[in-house]
């Protein structure tokens, strides 16, 4: 089956969606994802959205915050760009209907996190993404020219390479035609053909065995570009979230908010000493990769799974008013959190790089876009700063529509691409290879190249990888195409690219925190 479409989208987050509604008035759009509709990194966002909305804030002051938590790596004119414009694009997710909490004045109830100077962050609770992705999707299905695919798996994006042509990622000229995308309910792969297309595919936490993420966050975006000769950028830093609640029997893990840090929630050690003001005079409220790095460092000095989250002395009414997601969890656990301490572990929650992308959103591929968690903006650098991400992703989503609608409308759908070629693959004989590679990965990624890391692993990771590598394009050859298997390939390939980039980078800075053993 092909089909043609002005926008192709590829992903349902908050970047996909926004940029779906600005673009649609000017064609007709695609979205495909490969889970539920709302199924994104975006539904699982607890903290909410940084913005500058008062006067005693400031842009320089969140400019100057967003630089300093980067660790000296972020674009400067990216940082500007985003925290500039995204005072507007918040108040757009206002108008479009999103609800974020408000005092009994009347104003936004601003909460404050790590790495932040001043209250800026709108919430919705402790589920500020799930509202955003429920006011997006309220205008989306409203819209007569947008029809989103649930249950598509995007295989590839389609580019000259496809027609048999040589190409390389110093090809100057590559583009990209449209995806192939699996239609996960008849299994029948389908060629869609677009005039301009978006990645906005999100994370991939589940490239390491502890995470976050929902399952489907496993590097597919940036798998494919990289794969059809993109260029990516920074894929060393992993942001691991410090505070995921222990619970080793649960996957993705459960997320307990910076937000509730912010709150007034203190880390401590199992024995019940505080243990910050050691690493940071900031204490709980340092930086992500500074808390998750003590965290990591009191848990091996001390060879404990864990640490404490006290909320002991926190108001309850105010606790539960702000985060009753997360105190259902912890009460379903038999954890009442003012009577006994919260335990929390590091988890793999935001990738900083990505698909290099210029200003606009254009990536180096031409007519292919990429906004959200899979683009590499440079607006991270080292660290991201706590809820940047979402705006990040509506100001990125607002610069790629004015784009993408001027390039699609000098573009025609190229009709030589052939259909995908299934011709001597069969079903998979044992699903053990994919499933135990799968784990593989995630255990090499986690052992060798967590939060701390060293030439020595790094070298080890690498090794075991291309071991893994090699036997999963042997099975991807000749196997019929599912997305167990297509996710296998591309959390490899983002394991690569991660321990490639940190192999590059010997110095620690950032999320990526080196150490030396022996001369």
């Amino acid at each position: 089956m092909r089909q043609e479409v002005d926008f192709l989208v590829i992903g349902s987050g908050i970047a996909g969606l926004s940029y779906a509604l600005k673009v649609a008035e000017q064609g007709k759009v695609f979205i495909i994802t490969k889970s539920n509709e709302d199924e994104s990194n975006t539904k699982y966002a607890q903290g909410g959205i940084a913005a500058v909305l008062y006067e005693g804030d400031t842009h320089q002051k969140h400019i100057a915050d967003t630089l300093d938590a980067g660790a000296g790596i972020c674009d400067e004119n990216i940082v500007k760009i985003v925290v500039e414009e995204g005072t507007e694009r918040v108040k757009e997710l206002i108008d479009l209907g999103a609800n974020f909490d408000k005092t009994p004045s009347g104003a936004f109830d601003l909460a404050k996190e790590g790495g932040h100077s001043e209250h800026r962050i709108l919430h919705h609770k402790d589920i500020t993404g799930r509202e955003i992705e429920r006011a997006l999707l309220a205008k989306i299905r409203a819209h007569k020219n947008i029809t989103v695919f649930d249950h598509y798996f995007a295989i590839d994006i389609i580019t000259q390479h496809h027609l048999g042509k040589m190409v390389n990622s110093h090809t100057p000229d590559i583009t990209c035609y449209g995806a192939y995308v699996l239609n996960t309910r008849n299994n029948k792969i389908e060629t869609i053909l677009a005039k301009t297309i978006l990645m906005a595919t999100g994370g991939a936490g589940h490239v390491y065995a502890t995470t976050t993420n929902p399952v489907i966050a496993t590097g597919d975006g940036i798998a494919m570009v990289y794969r059809a000769k993109g260029h990516v950028r920074d894929m060393e830093f992993m942001q691991f979230h410090p505070t995921s609640l222990y619970n080793p029997t649960e996957n993705p893990s459960f997320l307990i908010s910076e937000a509730v840090r912010g709150f007034g929630a203190v880390l401590r050690t199992i024995d019940g000493k505080e243990f910050m003001k050691k690493y940071d005079e900031r204490e709980s409220l340092a930086p992500r990769d500074i808390v998750a790095r003590a965290i990591d460092t009191e848990m091996k000095l001390r060879g404990e799974d864990f640490v404490y989250l006290d909320c002991r002395h926190l108001s309850r009414k105010g606790f539960i008013e702000h985060f009753p997601t997360i105190y259902d969890k912890c009460m379903s656990l038999d954890i009442d959190p003012f009577k006994s301490l919260i335990p929390v572990v590091p988890a793999a929650h935001y990738l900083c790089g990505g698909i290099v992308v210029d200003d606009l959103g254009k990536t180096t591929i031409k007519n292919l876009y990429a906004v959200g968690e899979c683009a590499g903006t440079g607006l991270h650098g080292a660290n991201r700063l706590a809820s940047n991400s979402l705006l990040e992703a509506v100001v990125f989503a607002h610069r790629a529509a004015e784009s993408a609608i001027e390039n699609a409308k000098q573009n025609e759908y190229n009709n030589a691409i052939p259909d995908w070629n299934a011709e001597g693959t069969e079903t998979p004989e044992e699903m053990i290879l994919i499933t135990q590679s799968r784990r593989e990965v995630q255990q090499i990624m986690s052992n060798y190249v967590g939060i701390v890391r060293s030439e020595l692993r790094l070298k080890r990771a690498f090794d075991r990888l291309e071991i893994l590598y090699n036997e999963n394009e042997a099975l991807y050859e000749k196997t019929i195409i599912s997305p167990k298997l297509c996710e296998l390939r591309n959390l490899i390939c983002i394991g690569y690219l991660i321990i490639k980039h940190a192999m590059r980078r010997k110095e620690s800075v950032g999320l990526h925190y080196m150490v030396k053993f022996g001369k």
